[in-house]
């Protein structure tokens, strides 16, 4: 049976329930074939490069990830259209942007490891690292000027620049007292939204759907690239490093303040404010994390997690516009996964 086969007529789609277990990768099942001519792809890339730096590429890229964008893009395509080699392009084209800003945040977040090895600052310093990342930029920038349809390459460069937009407000305005999560969301919705954005709204318009189904798939990777976002602040503070292979706490002792923060300072007590403001320069995460389970709101980690969830919600509910079809469940289906990812993390 279709995994992302409707139950009985209507629109009914599939539930959470139904994804256990690997919730993310039985979505993925459905672009399988398509998910590893990506990573064919990908691998390919490192040939681009001088010889002298190939090393470094390969490194960067060795980590495989979630492959959300990637995974995101092959879904918007199949809703849309035949998936076809422009879509598995655009894949390559937002997971190498992808990875040069994962580059760069661990230079940022002075992270030590990233997707169970270590980062690539930790082995080889700043500097280096530094470059590589612009390399990665620059190299997925050159592969969009590949499409024949300007308007492609224009919107992921576009997408790029919002992405830097959004990492440069974050650090500009790191332990602001006086952020508020009308500007969390804006500065994640340009640092992560806008690649989500691009890769569900460029693969459309590469299967040249109509307008309006351009714009309601942009607008739903707008919304799940936020909320992916949301659960991703939410990780760094609830997570264990073990499971997730990569440094966490590096938001806080950074003076990053994400929702959960944010969420627990609109409440709190000015005592609490303090209190928090002293844990947070002092590094003592483990206590911080504390306070946002069980402190003011009654406890701002889950209230942020249930914002994430609904965010969702709504980005599945835009979906109930565009052609049935299993891409399309898919899609739902994705949305539901990433939920279920939420709910793992609730006190």
């Amino acid at each position: 049976m279709d995994v992302f086969a409707r139950s009985g007529a209507g629109s009914t789609r599939i539930t959470a329930a139904a994804l256990s277990p690997g919730p993310l990768a039985q979505v993925a099942q459905l672009v399988q074939p398509h998910l590893e001519e990506v990573e064919r792809r990908i691998v390919q890339q490192v040939a681009a490069f001088d010889p002298e730096i190939e090393g470094y590429v390969t490194y960067a890229i060795g980590g495989r990830g979630k492959r959300l964008r990637p995974l995101l893009a092959l879904l918007a395509g199949g809703a849309t259209g035949k998936i076809n080699s422009g879509h598995v392009d655009l894949a390559v084209i937002v997971e190498l942007i992808h990875i040069a800003t994962l580059v760069h945040d661990d230079i940022m977040d002075e992270a030590e490891r990233r997707r169970g090895q270590p980062t690539m600052n930790a082995r080889w310093g700043n500097s280096l690292s530094v470059l590589l990342g612009d390399c990665l930029f620059a190299h997925a920038l050159n592969l969009s000027t590949n499409f024949e349809n300007t308007d492609i390459s224009r919107a992921i460069a576009v997408a790029a620049r919002e992405i830097c937009s959004g990492e440069m407000i974050q650090t500009q305005r790191r332990f602001d007292l006086k952020l508020q999560v009308e500007d969390y969301l804006r500065i994640v919705e340009k640092k992560t939204g806008s690649l989500f954005a691009a890769a569900a709204e460029l693969a459309a318009l590469i299967s040249e759907a109509d307008a309006s189904m351009i714009e309601t798939l942009k607008n739903f990777g707008v919304q799940v690239g936020t909320a992916y976002q949301i659960y991703d602040d939410c990780l760094d503070l609830a997570g264990n490093e073990r499971v997730t292979g990569k440094t966490l706490g590096t938001d806080l002792r950074k003076g990053k303040f994400t929702l959960p923060v944010l969420i627990f300072l609109r409440s709190a007590s000015e005592f609490e404010r303090e209190r928090c403001c002293q844990l947070v320069l002092e590094e003592r995460m483990e206590e911080m994390t504390e306070l946002l389970r069980i402190g003011a709101t009654n406890g701002a980690l889950n209230e942020s997690i249930a914002a994430g969830s609904d965010l969702i919600r709504e980005a599945q509910a835009t979906l109930d516009g565009i052609a049935l079809n299993s891409y399309a469940d898919a899609l739902f289906a994705l949305g539901d996964a990433l939920r279920e990812m939420f709910d793992q993390l609730r006190v």
